[in-house]
């Protein structure tokens, strides 16, 4: 599957290169340009994901977000992701890595879920453009809606 969205990308490319040489040069340069500014992000990510697969153990992992953690490791897993600010394209990985180091399923859609929807460190941000009301309200139903679909994923997997 992976090959035929290589095959697709590169047809399209090669498609628009000939169409037009110049915006699609320019086109590459954008894309560059933004792979630049998130690469840091990025790596920083992938460094903390490793010294934490390193220095925690399956079991230890398991303890703190694992199926036997119930609601406490739900919370957890929620909290942390309530002030984490990491991209999606990130997460998910992340989120693959812990499943697959113990952690369990209602822990895991805790954390991604809190995570793309709770900005508790962007929340400054949502106060100056919405109001001290709005944001915090949003910020509390996305947090409640995310223990509600941990719930979820407890029941049906």
């Amino acid at each position: 599957m992976t090959e035929i969205f290589y095959v697709v990308s590169i047809s399209a490319l090669l498609l628009s290169f000939y169409k037009s040489k110049e915006k699609t040069k320019k086109a590459l340069s954008k894309a560059w340009k933004a792979f630049e500014n998130i690469m840091p992000q990025f790596l920083s990510i992938i460094i903390i994901i490793g010294v934490m697969l390193t220095v925690l153990s399956p079991a230890q992992i398991s303890n703190l977000l694992g199926n036997e953690s119930g609601w406490g490791g739900v919370i957890l897993a929620a909290l942390i992701g309530s002030v984490t600010l990491i991209p999606g394209f990130v997460a998910f990985p992340l989120a693959a890595a812990l499943l697959k180091g113990g952690a369990g399923y209602m822990q895991i859609a805790a954390f991604i879920s809190t995570l793309m929807m709770v900005g508790i460190i962007t929340i400054p941000l949502e106060i100056k453009y919405f109001g001290k009301k709005a944001a915090i309200l949003r910020n509390l139903f996305a947090f409640i809606f995310s223990l509600m679909v941990a719930f979820g994923m407890g029941v049906f997997m």
